[in-house]
C-alpha cells in the first residue's frame, strides 16, 4: 500500500510539472520562466531552482567566461629546482599545476601534487625528475561551450585543461570544479574561508577578507563604517548595488573610504571580498 501511495505522489508531482509545459517553450528563456514558476508554486525548492538555472546557464556559456586568466595561473617551470616550486605548491594548496618549458606558451604537462608524496620518504630529493611524473595536457579553445567541456572532462576523467587563444597561445586554464560551480554554486574545500571561520578575517596589515554574506551591522561594527541597512542586509548586497550588476572576480570598486575587490564568486553571486581602506589624500 505504501508503494502505491509513493507512486501516486510521484505521479502527481510529475503531472504538476508537466502542466507547466502546456505551451511548448520556444527558447531557453521560456524554460527558465517555467522552472521559476515551478518554484513559485512550490513544485521545486529554491536550491533545485538554482541548480536548474545553473545548468541552463552553462549551456550558454563559453570557457572564456569562467577560465582563470594566464596572469593568475600558478605554474611551475620544468627547469626550476624542487626547492623553488615546493613552497609555491604548499602555499597555494592547489592539487594540479601546469608545468611550462622555457617558452612560456609551451605547456609540457600537468603536475599532480600527490605525485610529490614519495619525496617524503626520499632523502635525496635532488634525484627527483619532474618530467618523469607529468600527466598529459588537455588543450581547449576559449570558445568551447561549457556543457561540451563538462562532457569531455567526464569522458576523459581529466580535471584541468589549458585554454588557448585563436593564435594557439596560452590564455588561461579551467578545471572541472570551475564548471560545476556554475551549476551548483561554490564548492568549498578545507582550504577555503569556511563556515567555521568568522565572517571577517584580517589576513595582513590593512587587508581584510570579508564574506559577502556579512551583515551590514557586523561590517559597520568591525570597520567603524556607516553603511545603511534599510535596503540591503549584507555587505555583498551593497557592493552589487554599486556595481549595478554581479561583478567578476578581481573587479574592484570604491565605496566611501573603502575599496572592495571581488576575490571569489560566480557569474550569479559574489562570495568573498578583499577590503582595504582608501588612503587619505588630504
Amino acid at each position: 500500500m505504501s508503494e502505491d501511495r509513493s507512486s501516486s505522489q510521484q505521479k502527481s508531482w510529475l503531472e504538476k510539472f508537466t502542466d507547466l509545459f502546456s505551451d511548448d517553450p520556444q527558447s531557453r528563456q521560456d524554460i527558465k520562466e517555467i522552472v521559476r514558476e515551478a518554484a513559485q508554486r512550490s513544485i521545486v525548492d529554491n536550491e533545485t531552482l538554482a541548480i536548474l538555472e545553473g545548468a541552463l546557464q552553462v549551456s550558454e556559456m563559453q570557457v572564456r567566461d569562467i577560465m582563470i586568466p594566464r596572469s593568475q595561473m600558478i605554474s611551475i617551470n620544468l627547469n626550476d629546482s624542487i626547492k623553488d616550486y615546493l613552497p609555491r605548491i604548499i602555499e597555494s594548496a592547489h592539487s594540479r599545476f601546469p608545468v611550462m618549458g622555457d617558452d612560456q606558451d609551451e605547456v609540457l604537462g600537468i603536475l599532480l601534487a600527490k605525485d610529490l608524496l614519495p619525496l617524503i620518504l626520499n632523502d635525496n630529493r635532488e634525484d627527483f625528475r619532474l618530467k618523469g611524473v607529468l600527466r598529459p595536457t588537455t588543450f581547449v579553445p576559449e570558445s568551447k561551450r561549457l556543457n561540451v567541456l563538462l562532457q569531455e572532462f567526464r569522458a576523459t576523467r581529466n580535471h584541468m585543461a589549458i585554454v588557448v587563444d585563436e593564435f594557439g597561445g596560452v590564455a588561461g586554464l579551467v578545471t572541472i570544479e570551475d564548471v560545476l560551480e556554475q551549476i551548483v554554486g561554490e564548492i568549498e574545500d578545507e582550504h577555503d574561508f569556511d563556515e567555521d571561520d568568522s565572517m571577517i578575517k584580517e589576513v595582513e596589515d590593512g587587508i581584510t577578507m570579508v564574506k559577502a554574506l556579512t551583515p551590514i551591522d557586523d561590517f559597520n561594527q568591525h570597520f567603524q563604517s556607516r553603511f545603511a541597512d534599510q535596503d540591503f542586509d549584507t555587505i555583498g548586497g551593497i557592493v552589487v548595488h554599486h556595481f549595478g550588476r554581479v561583478p567578476e572576480c578581481n573587479e574592484s570598486i570604491q565605496i566611501d573610504q573603502w575599496t572592495f575587490k571581488v576575490v571569489n564568486g560566480t557569474s550569479r553571486q559574489i562570495n568573498l571580498l578583499e577590503v582595504t581602506a582608501v588612503a587619505d589624500i588630504n
